[in-house]
């Protein structure tokens, strides 16, 4: 059984099926939308990153050969592990089983935070809000990537899954208090096989809506509407 950090929020998609969520990872952004537009922002060549909800520590090799440090925050173990396993041969990676509302590191010690589709999805974000503004320093930044429920067919068929609690107006409302910037994002997930579009289907939205997706989607191509949201510290 995987050794879970108390606190942490559950990520079903990715902690359920991690070699599934793999295939998510290397379809989404072919384009390199997002590493453009943070980039633009904040450069973090040379700098010392933080990637939060890291996972399996997919993007971290990559920020890794950009940056002078490299720190993963994971609070499943298991992926955690995975995470160190990959980076294994990049002594200037480390990876650390917590969580983004405890991140065990000194005040003022990041240059630029991210966090993609990881934790800070809006109201009762705050605890992880606080420790942005605790490890990063002035100069630095910090960004958050999420799905944009209010566009496209992704939208709808997240609105359709999610409880409906959720308010894409309450969220957007959150941030705009909290200070941070926005930018849309048109990102797309594309495919090598249709048998992974639709097993990433599957456990990104409930079992009906699922099989209503893979039949409105036809290829290998998926539109992905997403928010690039920022703060500088």
């Amino acid at each position: 059984m995987a050794s879970i950090v108390k606190g942490a929020v559950p990520s079903p998609n990715i902690w359920n099926t991690p070699q599934v969520y793999e295939l998510e990872n290397h379809a989404v952004d072919p384009d390199r939308h997002v590493e453009t537009a943070m980039r633009a922002l904040r450069p973090w060549a040379g700098a010392t990153v933080l990637d939060i909800g890291c996972g399996t520590g997919y993007h971290l090799p990559a920020l890794a050969a950009e940056a002078a440090t490299v720190i993963g925050v994971e609070p499943h173990g298991d992926l955690a592990a995975l995470a160190r396993k990959r980076c294994a041969r990049q002594g200037n990676v480390t990876i650390h089983t917590a969580t983004a509302q405890a991140i065990p590191l000194p005040d003022s010690s990041v240059d630029v935070a991210m966090a993609r589709w990881a934790y800070f999805f809006g109201p009762g974000c705050e605890p992880g809000l606080a420790e942005l503004s605790r490890v990063v320093r002035k100069g630095g930044a910090a960004f958050v990537v999420d799905l944009d429920a209010t566009r496209g067919s992704f939208g709808r068929w997240f609105s359709a899954t999610v409880p409906p609690t959720y308010s894409p107006a309450a969220v957007e409302a959150f941030w705009a208090r909290q200070g941070w910037s926005r930018q849309e994002l048109d990102l797309r997930m594309v495919f090598e096989r249709r048998a992974d579009l639709e097993a990433v289907l599957k456990i990104e939205f409930a079992p009906t809506v699922a099989r209503a997706a893979i039949r409105e989607t036809e290829g290998l191509e998926i539109a992905y509407p997403n928010i690039l949201r920022w703060r500088f510290f």
